[in-house]
């Protein structure tokens, strides 16, 4: 579905990306772990075309959602308006009440549906990651790349958003998440890369390891 090819990446002589190749399966989760400044959100952001490689490919032929790690909703919309804004843009406004029927239904299968019309500032983290997660889910991506989601989360929240991203995928989103947050990944992804150097040192299925967090560690250095 996803294909990263000998992908590399500097930022002023710096190289963040150093010939990384990984193969994203269909419906499947893809966790990047690894330290920080590894190349785990630069990957991310060169996979959306919010950046551009310096070298090897990016192939894929679906569409593509992005959750960004501060969220990045507008704080002078409403939750409702943020989902609404960009789909009703891109749609015109014939199709306006269309995209707001849309982000209602996405926000109420998230639990979100008594916040349409609050502001983001009134909001805690955990809603913040919904309402950001909503307005991801506006475009109807085939797959959706996550930098860090779990950043600044209580425990019990990040619960939560493992649940919501496992319901998500369950719809048949691919998902690929970069997080620093290993039980996070454990829990959430079928297949874990682990980047340092801003190359992949190794890779693994966390369901067929007993301890795929320690084992992890060890690449940390």
């Amino acid at each position: 579905m996803l294909k990263i090819c000998n992908v590399s990446k500097s930022f002023n002589g710096v190289k963040i990306l150093d010939g990384v190749s990984i193969d994203v399966e269909a419906h499947s989760v893809v966790g990047l772990a690894g330290p920080s400044g590894s190349g785990k959100s630069t990957l991310l952001r060169c996979t959306q075309k919010l950046e551009t490689p310096d070298g090897g490919a990016i192939e894929y032929d679906c569409k593509v959602g992005f959750m960004f790690q501060d969220f990045q909703l507008f704080p002078h919309m409403t939750v409702l308006q943020n989902l609404v804004y960009a789909p009703a843009l891109k749609a015109g406004p014939d199709k306006r009440k269309q995209c707001i029927d849309k982000a209602r239904s996405i926000l109420k299968d998230l639990g979100m549906e008594g916040k349409a019309l609050e502001y983001p500032r009134t909001l805690s983290g955990g809603q913040k990651q919904r309402a950001a997660l909503a307005r991801s889910l506006m475009i109807d991506p085939d797959a959706l790349l996550c930098d860090e989601p779990t950043s600044g989360l209580d425990i019990a929240t990040i619960t939560d958003v493992v649940t919501l991203l496992q319901s998500v995928n369950k719809l048949g989103v691919t998902i690929v998440a970069a997080s620093h947050d290993l039980d996070f990944l454990t829990q959430i992804s079928d297949k874990i890369a682990l980047l340092r150097g801003g190359k992949i040192v190794t890779e693994i299925n966390p369901k067929q390891r007993e301890d795929p967090i320690g084992y992890l560690k060890g690449y940390y250095g």
